[in-house]
C-alpha cells in the first residue's frame, strides 16, 4: 500500500544565549560570590542590631554588632562554635535554611544573567560561590583565634563551602537542567517511588510539625509564664521570640521523631510514645511542648506513621501489573523517605555546651529505621493486594486477544505520518471508499472489448474528413463570389469614364 508523505517545514526559533567575553563571565562570577557573602553577613548582622536596641541593658555599638555577627555567620552555616565552658552544636536550622534560600537565589539570577542552561555550566557558579564562602570562614575562624568564642578554621572552611555549595546546586539545578540528568536515568517505577518517598517524609514532617502545635496549644499557661519570666522590657521578649523561631524547625524535627517512634533526648531527659523519662529542660517557651509525664493514649500517635504508610502504597498500586515492580517502588520511596530523616536529625540535635542539658539527641539511625519500617511494610502489603493483577498463560499455548476496535470508526491508514497535526486531522476527515466500488468484470464479450488506441484513430481519421469537407465547400463559395465581384467593378469604371459597356460598343456600327 502506498504512503503518503508530506514534507512539512516548520520554522524554530532557537534564542541565543548571551555572549560574555571570559573577563566579564569572570566578573559576574566574583560578584555573585562576593555579593552573597556581603548580603548574608548583612542580614545576621541587622537581627543582631535589632536585639541590641530594643534591649534595656544592651550597649549597642556598630564595632560591637559587626564583630558579633561573624560567629553568627559561622553559626548561620552550621559550624559548631566553641566556649570556655563546652561546645555550641545545637544550632538554629532556621537561620541556616534562610541562607541557603539567599545563596540559591542569588545562584539562579547568576545563571540567568549569563545564559546558563547547560549541566556542566553550572560548576562555575557553585564553585565560586562556595569557595568564596568557604574562605570567608576559614579567615573568621581564624580572626577569632583563642577568643570567648572559637571556631575551627578546617570545619568553618568545609562547613561554609558545603552548605553554601548544597544551595547554590539547588538554585542552579532547574535553568541547568540537573533535574533532567538525574530523573532521566531512572526507569518509571524508580521514579515514582522517589516521588512517593519525598511525599512520605514531607507528610511525616508535617505530622510532628502538628504535634509541636498541638503541645504548644495545650502548654500555652506554661508558654506564656515563661515568656513572662524572660524579662519586663520589649527587647527581651523579642530575643526570646526570635530565639524560639530560629529554634522551631529543630522542635519540629524533634516532633517527627517522635510521632513515628524513635523519640528524643535532652540530658537525661527521654522522650518518645513508648517510653519516658522526666527531668529538668530549659526555661525556653519552645519546649513547652514536650510531654512532661508518661500518658496512655502516647502510642496512639504512631498511627500517623501507620496512615503515611498506607497511602503510600495505595499511590505506588498501579504502578505497575507486576506485584514485583510496585513492591519495588514502594522500597525505593521507603529508602528515600529514610535517608531524609537522617540528614535532618543528624542536623537538629548536638552538643549544649556541657551543661544539665547536654547533649540534644535526635536519634538519626532509629529514626532512618523507624521511618523505613513505617513506609515499607504495610505500603508493601497495599500495593501487593490493591494492585492489578495478570494471570500468567499455560506454558505451550498462546492466547489470542481479539482487538478492540470500531466498525463504524473510520480506518485510517497507520503508515500515513504528517508532521503537522492540522494535516493528519485533515487526512482523518478523508472519505473511505471501499475496493468494491471500482472493481471492472472480467467477464466481457469480444464486440464490447474496448481498444483506446483503435477508438482514438477512428476518431483522428473522422475529424481530418470533416476538416478536408469544410476546406473544398470554403473554396467553392470563394470562387463563385469572385466572378460577380469582377464584373461589378469594370461596370463601375466605364460608367465613370462615360463609356459604354463592351457589349454595346460592339452592337454600335462602324463609322
Amino acid at each position: 500500500m502506498p504512503v503518503l508523505q508530506r514534507e512539512v517545514t516548520r520554522e524554530v526559533n532557537t534564542v541565543r544565549p548571551p555572549e560574555f567575553s571570559r573577563s566579564e563571565r569572570v566578573r559576574v562570577l566574583v560578584a555573585a560570590a562576593v555579593g552573597s557573602v556581603v548580603v548574608g553577613y548583612a542580614a545576621v548582622a541587622a537581627v543582631l542590631a535589632l536585639i541590641s536596641a530594643t534591649a534595656t541593658y544592651a550597649d549597642f555599638s556598630t564595632s560591637g554588632v559587626l564583630s558579633a555577627a561573624a560567629p553568627a555567620w559561622l553559626a548561620a552555616h552550621h559550624v559548631p562554635l566553641r566556649f570556655e565552658s563546652g561546645q555550641l552544636g545545637v544550632l538554629p536550622l532556621l537561620a541556616t535554611a534562610l541562607l541557603m534560600l539567599l545563596v540559591g537565589r542569588t545562584a539562579a539570577g547568576t545563571a540567568d544573567r549569563l545564559g546558563l542552561y547547560e549541566p556542566l555550566q553550572a560548576r562555575g557558579v557553585v564553585l565560586s560561590i562556595a569557595g568564596a564562602h568557604a574562605v570567608t570562614g576559614g579567615a573568621i575562624a581564624l580572626i577569632m583565634g583563642d577568643g570567648v568564642v572559637r571556631a575551627t578554621p578546617a570545619v568553618a572552611f568545609f562547613g561554609c563551602a558545603a552548605v553554601s555549595g548544597i544551595a547554590a546546586t539547588i538554585g542552579v539545578a532547574r535553568r541547568c537542567g540537573l533535574y533532567e540528568v538525574v530523573f532521566d536515568k531512572l526507569d518509571p517505577v524508580a521514579l515514582h517511588g522517589l516521588r512517593a518517598g519525598f511525599m512520605a517524609l514531607f507528610s511525616l514532617v508535617s505530622v510532628g510539625s502538628l504535634a509541636v502545635a498541638a503541645g504548644l496549644a495545650v502548654s500555652w499557661p506554661t508558654t506564656s509564664e515563661l515568656f513572662a519570666g524572660a524579662g519586663p522590657s520589649f527587647g527581651v521578649g523579642l530575643g526570646v521570640f526570635l530565639l524560639c523561631l530560629a529554634y522551631l524547625p529543630n522542635a519540629i524535627i524533634a516532633g517527627f521523631s517522635y510521632v513515628v517512634g524513635a523519640g528524643f533526648s535532652m540530658g537525661s531527659v527521654e522522650v518518645s510514645p513508648l517510653k519516658f523519662v522526666g527531668g529538668d529542660v530549659l526555661p525556653v517557651p519552645l519546649l513547652a511542648a514536650m510531654p512532661d509525664a508518661e500518658y496512655v493514649w502516647s502510642p496512639a500517635v504512631l498511627v500517623g506513621g501507620l496512615l503515611i504508610g498506607l497511602i503510600v502504597g495505595w499511590t505506588c498500586r498501579k504502578v505497575s501489573d507486576r506485584s514485583t515492580s510496585r513492591v519495588r517502588a514502594v522500597l525505593v520511596a521507603a529508602i528515600t523517605a529514610a535517608v531524609g530523616s537522617l540528614v535532618l536529625a543528624a542536623t537538629a540535635g548536638g552538643r549544649l555546651a556541657g551543661g544539665a542539658f547536654d547533649p540534644v539527641t535526635v536519634p538519626a539511625g532509629l529514626l532512618a529505621l523507624a521511618v523505613l519500617v513505617w513506609v515499607l511494610v504495610p505500603g508493601a502489603l497495599v500495593a501487593w493486594l490493591a494492585g492489578n493483577r495478570t494471570k500468567a498463560a499455560a506454558a505451550g499455548v498462546a492466547e489470542f486477544v481479539e482487538p478492540d476496535y470500531d466498525e463504524d470508526e473510520e480506518a485510517v491508514d497507520p503508515d500515513v505520518v504528517f508532521e503537522d497535526d492540522e494535516l493528519t486531522d485533515q487526512f482523518e476527515q478523508l472519505e473511505v471508499v471501499d475496493e468494491d466500488e471500482f472493481e471492472v468484470e472480467e467477464d466481457l464479450e469480444d464486440d464490447d472489448y474496448y481498444d483506446e488506441d483503435e477508438y482514438e484513430e477512428d476518431e483522428y481519421d473522422d475529424e481530418v474528413d470533416d476538416e478536408e469537407d469544410v476546406a473544398e465547400d470554403v473554396e467553392e463559395d470563394v470562387e463563385e463570389e469572385e466572378e460577380p465581384v469582377e464584373e461589378d467593378l469594370d461596370a463601375e469604371f466605364d460608367e465613370m469614364l462615360g463609356m459604354e459597356s463592351e457589349e454595346d460598343l460592339d452592337a454600335k456600327p462602324e463609322r
